[in-house]
């Protein structure tokens, strides 16, 4: 078996809580409309079409002519939708700079609207400065866990499959990584992973 040398990192619920209810609790405060909003309005199908490389001006124009009654919460998706982001996952930022202080090349693949990286990205320089490149699939318009995504990112990054370490929160996007020839880890938590990249003597 190869050594992992490398680490490529999901960015949602891996280094950063990502929830839309984050932004709209604030706006909706009746929880029965707030989770009937979620869940028929801007739904995960919906924003997906983000990740794909859609853009919002489209996505919203369509969605505001079914719900046309929600309009302006509809259009504040991608007006505020950097408030859907909460602060870093608790001992990520920690794990970021023991990695990088042990001379760890730092990746990251993650599911995310290109226009709305930009303005995230800009505001989280601190923590991403020791990634040495980040696959956005809105960009690439490809989206996990398409297997094309992952043999774009390996390309790009120069790295080997066997040689990689990949850290995502869903199960179907670790698998699709261990099929291209990847370590997969399924994240729950920094204290797991932690432990897996001292086992790894990453750590």
């Amino acid at each position: 078996m190869a050594e992992v040398t490398a680490v490529i990192f999901d960015v949602g619920n891996v280094l950063y809580h990502w929830n839309p209810r984050l932004l709209y609790e604030r706006l909706i405060p009746d929880d029965q409309a707030l989770d009937a909003f979620l869940r028929d309005v801007v739904s995960p199908e919906w924003h997906f079409q983000h990740d794909a490389g859609t853009p919002f001006a489209q996505t919203s124009a369509e969605l505001i002519t079914r719900h046309p009654d929600h309009a302006s919460l509809i259009r504040l998706w991608g007006e505020r939708f950097i408030d859907s982001v909460a602060p870093a996952v608790d001992g990520m930022p920690e794990i970021v700079r023991d990695l990088d202080d042990n001379g760890v090349p730092l990746f990251a693949i993650t599911n995310f609207s290109a226009e709305f990286w930009a303005p995230f990205h800009a505001r989280e320089q601190a923590l991403f400065a020791p990634f040495r490149d980040i696959v956005v699939s809105g960009a690439e318009k490809m989206v996990k866990p398409d297997p094309a995504i992952y043999k774009l990112a390996l390309a790009r990054f120069g790295v080997c499959a066997g040689q990689a370490l990949f850290v995502d929160d869903r199960e179907e996007n670790v698998a699709a990584a261990k099929a291209e020839g990847m370590h997969g880890h399924l994240f729950r938590g920094a204290a797991a992973l932690r432990a897996e990249l001292a086992a790894l003597n990453l750590l």
